[in-house]
């Protein structure tokens, strides 16, 4: 766990006021989603809020997508996200926003039927956007932020 210090300095007039907020990082990480494959964490969990990094389809036990398309891929972006959360002492019910990434545009609706089955309401905000291409070759990547 890291503690990270940030000082705001204002002025007023011939014044200066300072001002310490002390804020605690903490990595969130579980064999039961894929290992970060570069310099960044599962997630982290900073002032009440989980930041998870973007999942990828990746299957933690074979390292391999899963067989299908993109609803088997968005399937398992979730249930990557999922176990992190589960890690963090949090459930899906716990995200406020998401972001979901798709190699096509034209996946959108087949997405948005499975991402359906694992949100209940409140659903949490939510950005969707078609990218150039993912990593490895994904279909999808999803990201969440989740508050306690």
């Amino acid at each position: 766990m890291a503690i990270v210090l940030v000082i705001k300095v204002a002025k007023v007039g011939d014044y200066s006021y300072f001002c310490c907020k002390k804020s605690m990082k903490k990595v969130i990480s579980t064999e039961k989603a894929p290992a970060a494959i570069g310099p960044y964490s599962q997630a982290i969990e900073a002032n009440g809020f989980v930041y998870a990094s973007g999942q990828l389809p990746i299957d933690p036990a074979t390292g391999q997508f899963p067989e299908g398309g993109i609803q088997e891929q968005t399937r398992q972006s979730i249930l990557n996200a999922q176990a992190i959360l589960e890690e963090a002492g949090l459930s899906l019910d716990s995200v406020v926003k998401t972001t979901v990434f798709l190699a096509d545009m034209n996946d959108f609706a087949a997405m948005n039927e499975v991402y359906a089955s694992y949100f209940k309401a409140p659903f949490p905000a939510r950005s969707a956007v078609a990218v150039k291409t993912l990593p490895k070759g994904a279909m999808v990547e999803i990201e969440c932020i989740a508050a306690r």
